[in-house]
């Protein structure tokens, strides 16, 4: 067998030497390809750039609003996700922060003097605002509000006079407007989850995305003054998701941007607070969109994603007329107007890596400016689409295959976090290197997916976990009715949402599965509720209708714990030792319960948070994820079946 990278591929299940028992003393191997030097630098070099999951682990750069020629992003570039500085007018780039656990959050004074990036602990995401000036060696970082405590960032809105801060605690969520030379001022206070927006262009107003109705999942819009936190106006659309976009750009502009789900699909619509006025925007397009202002302040930039793909829309409020901005095929992440009408977007595509690139509306001039290394990350293959017939309706999903090798393939079954998430058409260096290893892939936007409309995102409330594996099911017998996988050699692995599942599927559908791989998953959903973070709680009882104690029935059917009894295929668990939302108190509760009854079960910690910010861990997991499954499979080879 030949693969893409031109040496020979191992059959993942190929061996003829018994295999190392599945338990607390398998050792990961420190290569995938022991035998392919060339291979092995692939898969470690698209991480590197790339990062593991499918998220870029570089982001879009914001600029100041009043010094767009600085800039900050992050990148994962020094071996760690850590906040990098540009400043555009010398295209010099530098590296902000040096921490172990990586930095994830940054933004720049309106200004462009100081950096702001999130402090936390250890990857725990429990901390302050860090701030220090833009130019290098000028000063160490200091607090940048000193007096606020501790707590989960809920948002920061820069502006030139007042800055506005979102902390969230187990007691709540607390808002405070920053001015020079005085106190902190609380402007919002509540027990539910609240996220800091946009600032108005006079800095009056900030627009918040609110949960005061209980429903985290289906936030409102509420707008205060900074100046008292009056309540200038509210929205809520109930079982549907209001999201503020951004203020009109205009010195006394009073126009936000919000996006809606109303019409079964998330849309756009302009709200003027002067008038108290909702003005949605009429297009053809059949997905989702999401927009940004353009500096004119008479035309938007629109963001469509219709089935795990996206493109570039220009449209004009005057004439209500859409046009194309020409963009590749895949997914856009993020996207920004540049003070002089470009557009810089985060685009990949399956077989792409991510990149920031750069496009002049109304000509082909499309460039990359972002990563600066010479050569991108190594490419991978294309995505395929399929439509699954299910029991909640048609399931789309995607499929990736090794290159050069023909079907049934050992089958890595990816199942995407959130719950509300969804996979798309966008480059993932983990799957990537399942590909390289000899296995195919197959993505389930599975009934609480994004992406297709409120009411199939919706439809796993009251039965989270339980409704999700019943489409993977469906996909999963699809896939091997028609030739895609091997029925014996299937494998379930997700991170985060789709660890939780991924345990739940070798326990509720026990002979279905060769293995599985939980990434910081739950595994006991009472004790994960029990230590989660504030918005985590919140989040289970909409989901789930109501806490363990008010509907223990739901969150036991959602818990891999209840069915430990039932496993059979082995189980490889990679736990974060200070995730804030996967706890380690209920992994381990997991573990004891497995080593009772003896199911083979490996678990692996690491001193991270939810996700490795490290290129090291992130390494590790792959290593020991794809590893892990190779053993299975040779233990199901080795056993006749």
């Amino acid at each position: 067998m030949i693969n893409s990278m031109g040496g020979a591929r191992r059959d993942p299940a190929a061996s003829s030497v018994a295999p190392p028992r599945l338990d607390d003393d398998w050792v990961v191997p420190t290569a995938l390809f022991d035998d392919d030097d060339a291979a092995d630098r692939r898969w470690r070099e698209r991480i590197r750039v790339c990062g593991g999951s499918s998220a870029p682990r570089w982001s879009l750069p914001r600029s100041a609003r009043r010094h767009p020629d600085r800039s900050v992003y992050r990148s994962s570039l020094s071996g760690t996700t850590e906040i990098y500085a540009w400043d555009r007018s010398q295209d010099h780039h530098r590296q902000v922060t040096e921490r172990p656990n990586g930095t994830l959050e940054a933004a720049l004074s309106a200004d462009g003097r100081d950096i702001w990036w999130f402090a936390d602990t250890d990857g725990d995401e429990f901390g302050h605002w860090m701030r220090e000036p833009f130019d290098a060696g000028v000063a160490d970082p200091q607090p940048a509000v000193p007096g606020l405590p501790d707590g989960y960032d809920c948002g920061l809105a820069i502006g030139q006079h007042v800055v506005v801060v979102g902390l969230a605690t187990e007691e709540g969520t607390t808002i405070w407007a920053v001015r020079p030379d005085t106190d902190p001022q609380v402007i919002y206070t509540h027990r539910e989850d609240a996220l800091v927006g946009q600032l108005s262009a006079d800095e009056t107003l900030v627009a918040l995305a609110h949960s005061e109705h209980g429903d985290n999942r289906n936030p409102g819009v509420l707008v205060l003054r900074t100046s008292d936190g009056t309540r200038v106006g509210i929205r809520l659309d109930r079982d549907a998701q209001l999201m503020p976009m951004g203020f009109g750009p205009g010195a006394n502009d009073r126009r936000l941007l919000v996006s809606h789900e109303r019409g079964g699909r998330t849309g756009l619509l302009i709200w003027d607070l002067a008038t108290d006025a909702e003005t949605e925007l009429v297009t053809s397009l059949p997905g989702d969109l999401w927009g940004r202002w353009f500096p004119d302040g008479q035309t938007l930039l629109v963001v469509h994603k219709h089935a795990g793909r996206c493109t570039l829309h220009r449209y004009d409020l005057t004439r209500g007329q859409l046009s194309d901005i020409a963009s590749a095929t895949g997914t856009i992440e993020d996207a920004v107007v540049r003070p002089d009408g470009a557009v810089e977007y985060l685009w990949s595509s399956g077989a792409s890596p991510w990149a920031v690139r750069r496009i002049h509306p109304g000509t082909d001039d499309d460039q990359r400016i972002l990563p600066t290394t010479p050569t991108n990350a190594p490419p991978s293959e294309p995505l395929e689409d399929a439509w699954v017939p299910g029991p909640g309706g048609p399931i789309h999903v995607f499929i990736a295959r090794p290159a050069g090798t023909p079907g049934p393939y050992p089958t890595v079954f990816r199942l995407h976090g959130g719950p509300h998430a969804a996979d798309q058409d966008s480059f993932h260096a983990m799957r990537a290197a399942w590909l390289d290893a000899g296995f195919a892939a197959v993505m389930v936007n599975f009934r609480g997916s994004t992406g297709y409309g409120p009411a199939w995102r919706n439809s796993i409330t009251g039965r989270p976990g339980v409704t999700e594996l019943e489409d993977v099911a469906a996909v999963q017998r699809w896939a091997i009715d028609t030739g895609l996988a091997r029925a014996d050699e299937c494998v379930a692995e997700g991170y985060s949402w789709g660890g939780q599942l991924a345990l739940l599927a070798v326990g509720m559908y026990p002979g279905d599965w060769a293995a599985a791989i939980g990434g910081l998953p739950v595994a006991d959903a009472v004790a994960a509720y029990e230590d989660e973070m504030a918005a985590l709680k919140a989040m289970d009882r909409a989901l789930c209708g109501g806490s363990p104690e008010e509907v223990p029935h739901v969150y036991a059917a959602a818990s891999p714990i209840t069915y430990a009894d039932q496993v059979q295929a082995p189980v490889l668990i990679l736990a974060g030792e200070n995730d804030p939302r996967c706890p380690i108190r209920q992994i381990e509760n997991y573990q004891s319960v497995m080593q009772q009854l003896g199911k083979p079960l490996v678990v692996r910690r690491y001193a991270t948070g939810h996700g490795p910010q490290d290129t090291e861990l992130v390494e590790g997991f792959v290593l020991a994820a794809i590893s892990f499954a190779r053993t299975a499979l040779e233990h199901v080879r080795s056993s006749g079946h």
